[in-house]
């Protein structure tokens, strides 16, 4: 194996074992350190591969440092949430659901229709296709109070995916070295982009029942913020839900400071025990900007959004989109409409709460039995994640990276932190593949924690 030349396809891992008389975890150990190494490469579907190195002499490509000068802003590693992990490992890093909770066969036939209609060979409006407008404004209007003028298909700007509509509503509504205040801890991706946005990103301490009142009226008014990133229903990382009362609360001193909630609904189709509650269904003056994404309900490959904002933040929203992409592809909101619309989908949507809450409750059934020192402080009521604190003074680093060697991908909980981590945290997501290897995956961090724990003993 050591002389297999460059895009050479490894024997299988049963192959290996016969051929080196290794037991499998001994050979999977081994396959792990040399992908680590940029050895070797896993390819999902296809297999495990040499891959290919330069021979010749190493590139030179110190004359960018003087062209591209400095960095504007900082930037970050790729998060955990985006690696790729080999097939025989236990995921638990992935941001996204697996195939089995996507509704495939309205996804495959919703994109062979898109493909042969009208949408393959014309361009949609810069907003969006009408009627992909008014299905978003009507999933808000449901929801919308009693009193509360709901949105119109005019609010709504049809974005490729929240991110790509995060980084608009920053770029419009905030702009370089202006305050910003974030849930902390919060979604890595909006981090990400404010980050390359270049605003300042001021944490806001959050619990199981949303932000701190007091300390996000603080904020306000120490740094003069006029935007408040959140996620109400069932946030990313930590799975908290607003009550109705903090809703209220959070919403109250938004508009005494003249300020925008910026509403990240990313969740809102996996509630398992709770359903999630809009906050911009109370508001009806433009305080509230309400993102929501079809990319992990619908597909991760149907990369569709809707920003819905009222006023003149709607039109400033547009017009970045209009300068970065111009419109979103009409066969991906065609796709996604045709997928919205049909029978099936309602289907779909009623069973995935037991098909998230048997996995949710099997993992932290898995935790309790095979790693009792991991503390999960709040069950989540919706979502896909678990959040979970490890014992202090765990070295979060050397523990992610010898869970890996054992066979257990997990995303560190810093990525998630706008400032400092408040503690070793990690994220779990229970909706990833092969949920029957969470057991497996538990002992493994549980078998990690104890070692750690044996070398500090031993080193007193």
């Amino acid at each position: 194996m050591a002389s297999a030349p460059p895009g050479a396809r490894l024997p299988s891992t049963r192959t290996l074992v016969a051929d080196y008389s290794a037991s499998p975890v001994t050979v999977q150990k081994a396959l792990r350190i040399l992908a680590a190494d940029g050895l070797i490469e896993s390819r999902p579907g296809a297999g495990t591969f040499v891959r290919a190195t330069s021979q010749s002499r190493p590139s030179d490509y110190g004359w960018q440092t003087a062209a591209l000068r400095s960095p504007r802003f900082p930037s970050r590693p790729l998060p955990s949430a985006m690696r790729s992990a080999a097939d025989d490992v236990v995921a638990f890093h992935s941001g996204y659901p697996d195939r089995e909770l996507l509704p495939e066969r309205l996804i495959r036939s919703a994109l062979t229709r898109a493909t042969r209609g009208a949408a393959a060979l014309s361009r949609p409006p810069a907003a969006g296709l009408p009627e992909l407008q008014s299905w978003f404004a009507q999933e808000l209007r449901i929801a919308t109070l009693s009193g509360i003028a709901p949105p119109t298909p005019n609010d709504v700007v049809i974005v490729p995916g929240s991110q790509s509509g995060l980084s608009s509503i920053f770029r419009s509504l905030v702009g370089s070295g202006q305050p910003i205040l974030m849930e902390s801890p919060t979604y890595w991706g909006a981090i990400l982009a404010a980050l390359h946005t270049g605003v300042e990103v001021v944490p806001v301490p959050s619990g199981p029942d949303g932000p701190d009142p007091e300390e996000l009226g603080r904020a306000f008014k120490e740094t003069g913020a006029r935007l408040f990133y959140a996620q109400p229903n069932f946030a990313n990382p930590t799975g908290a839900q607003w009550t109705p009362a903090r809703t209220q609360e959070v919403l109250n001193i938004v508009r005494e400071n003249a300020a925008f909630l910026i509403e990240d609904d990313w969740a809102h189709d996996f509630g398992i025990e709770t359903t999630a509650v809009p906050v911009a269904a109370r508001d009806d003056s433009g305080h509230v900007i309400y993102l929501r994404s079809l990319t992990k309900s619908v597909s991760p490959s149907i990369r569709v959004a809707a920003v819905i904002a009222r006023g003149p933040a709607r039109e400033r929203i547009l017009a970045d989109r209009a300068s970065e992409s111009m419109y979103v592809s009409g066969i991906l909101q065609a796709a996604a409409l045709d997928i919205l619309t049909q029978p099936a989908w309602q289907t779909h949507l009623r069973s995935l709460p037991q098909q998230l809450r048997s996995r949710r409750d099997l993992l932290l059934t898995s935790l309790v039995q095979h790693a009792p020192q991991i503390h999960v402080p709040l069950v989540p009521k919706g979502g896909l994640n678990l959040w979970a604190q490890l014992p202090d003074g765990t070295d979060l680093e050397r523990f992610i990276r010898d869970c890996e060697l054992g066979g257990a991908v997990v995303a560190p909980g810093n990525e998630w932190f706008p400032a400092e981590p408040t503690g070793p945290f990690i994220r779990l997501n229970y909706s990833g593949a092969n949920p029957g290897a969470f057991p497996d995956g538990a002992r493994i961090l549980g078998q990690s924690l104890d070692r750690a724990a044996q070398e500090r003993s031993a080193t007193r």
